[in-house]
C-alpha cells in the first residue's frame, strides 16, 4: 500500500480548521433548531461520517441519527454517471420531520438534487443540507445548501472522511491528490 504523503500535493483544509468550522456548524444548528421538537440528520454514507461523528458532539439539541447510501459514481469515482442508486434507505419514517441532510462534498449537484426529490416525497416538515465541501464551481444541478463548512476549488481531495480508492478516510485533514503521481504508482 502506498503512502499518502506520496501523492499529497497540499494540504487544503488543516485540521484545527477543520474542527473551528465543525464546531461552528454544531452551533449554527443548534440555534437554529432550538425549539425543534423532531430534529432528524441524515449522513450520506460513507464519506459524511467522520464529518457527522464531529459535528454531533456540537450539537446540543435532541436530534436522531439516520443514513443512508447512495451510489451514482463509476468506477473511477471521480466523476458521477447521474444515475443514482439508493443501496440503503432509511428505517425511520421523516414524515413531519426536520431533517438536515449530511454530505462529505458537493460536486455536480445530480446526486444530492435525487436524494432531496427522494426526502421530499416523504414530507419532512422541513429539509435542509449541511455539507463540509462545497465544490461550487462544478456545480450542474441547483441545490440548496444552507450550512457549507468550506467552498473549495476544483481540485481531488482526499481526507477527512473522503477516500481515495476507499482508503485515507481517517486523516484528519483535507488534502488534494497529485493526480500525476498518483497515476505513476
Amino acid at each position: 500500500m502506498r503512502d499518502y504523503k506520496d501523492f499529497l500535493a497540499e494540504v487544503l483544509i488543516e485540521p484545527e480548521a477543520l474542527q473551528k468550522r465543525v464546531a461552528e456548524l454544531g452551533a449554527l444548528i443548534s440555534h437554529d433548531y432550538r425549539d425543534s421538537d423532531a430534529l432528524v440528520l441524515i449522513c450520506i454514507l460513507r464519506g459524511g461520517v467522520l464529518f457527522l461523528s464531529d459535528l454531533i458532539r456540537h450539537i446540543t439539541v435532541p436530534h436522531a441519527v439516520e443514513f443512508m447510501a447512495v451510489s451514482s459514481y463509476g468506477s473511477g469515482k471521480r466523476e458521477s454517471t447521474g444515475q443514482v442508486r439508493i443501496t440503503l434507505d432509511l428505517n425511520m419514517n421523516i414524515h413531519d420531520k426536520d431533517v438536515i441532510l449530511v454530505e462529505d462534498i458537493i460536486d455536480s449537484g445530480r446526486t444530492l438534487a435525487s436524494v432531496l426529490d427522494l426526502l421530499s416525497a416523504r414530507k419532512p416538515r422541513s429539509l435542509c443540507v449541511c455539507t463540509l465541501l462545497d465544490k461550487s464551481e462544478r456545480r450542474e444541478v441547483y441545490v440548496p445548501l444552507r450550512y457549507v463548512g468550506f467552498t473549495i476549488p476544483n481540485k481531488f481531495v482526499f481526507g477527512y472522511g473522503l477516500d481515495l480508492d476507499e482508503l485515507y478516510r481517517n486523516l484528519p485533514f483535507v488534502g488534494v491528490v497529485d493526480e500525476d503521481r498518483y497515476r505513476e504508482g
